[in-house]
């Protein structure tokens, strides 16, 4: 299996990044918008892996979600990948309660590290993908700044509950998600494995 972690965006704040999205293209027509039911955020990346290590990744979260109640984030800002300037990927960034999320991801590293599992040692940053290039482009200092007023607007904080463990499955050029976990915050004992949510991309 091609897994990965992340925390999922709630059905109710999809409209604010299609609202983004719908900016963003008007300023760069040339971008491939991510799928609004792709959205979420990545805490980890781990890729190919035997099918049974399922089982350990969801302990991993699970100890990654202890007393670490719900929280709330707030859209913040746009950024790209490799930076701004000369984007392939451009991300929305957050704040608030980041901390809680750092405390997640470097939770979810130790163990991945415990598995002897390759991780990403590159500064992590809270992040949000939402449309990507087919080449790099260089992003002038006036488009930055259109792309400053997208985020001027006011953001209804996205609500944070659980975190959950994806398969990432290839599928005819596109990419399907199935979730293979669901780890609540809070109680940390509510978890499902097998749903039958599966996304493509």
């Amino acid at each position: 299996m091609r897994f990965f972690i992340a925390l999922e965006i709630p059905s109710e704040n999809l409209a604010q990044f299609q609202a983004i999205q719908n900016s963003l293209q008007t300023l760069i027509p040339q971008v491939k918008l991510t799928d609004l039911d792709k959205i979420h955020l990545t805490l980890a990346f781990i890729g190919e892996q035997p099918d049974e290590l399922r089982t350990q990744l969801t302990q991993i979260i699970k100890d990654a979600a202890k007393n670490i109640p719900s929280f709330e984030v707030t859209p913040a800002y746009i950024d790209g990948f490799p930076n701004i300037h000369h984007s392939q990927i451009l991300w929305v960034g957050v704040k608030e309660d980041i901390d809680k999320i750092l405390l997640i991801r470097e939770r979810v590293k130790d163990g991945l590290e415990s598995l002897h599992l390759p991780v990403d040692e590159r500064r992590f940053i809270p992040h949000i993908s939402i449309a990507k290039m087919s080449k790099q482009i260089d992003i002038s200092r006036d488009l930055e700044v259109g792309l400053e007023k997208i985020m001027t607007v006011p953001f209804d904080p996205i609500q944070i509950t659980s975190i959950k463990l994806f398969e990432s499955i290839p599928s005819e050029g596109f990419h399907k998600h199935n979730t293979l976990a669901e780890i609540k915050l809070d109680s940390n004992r509510t978890y499902t494995l097998n749903t039958s949510k599966v996304k493509s991309r």
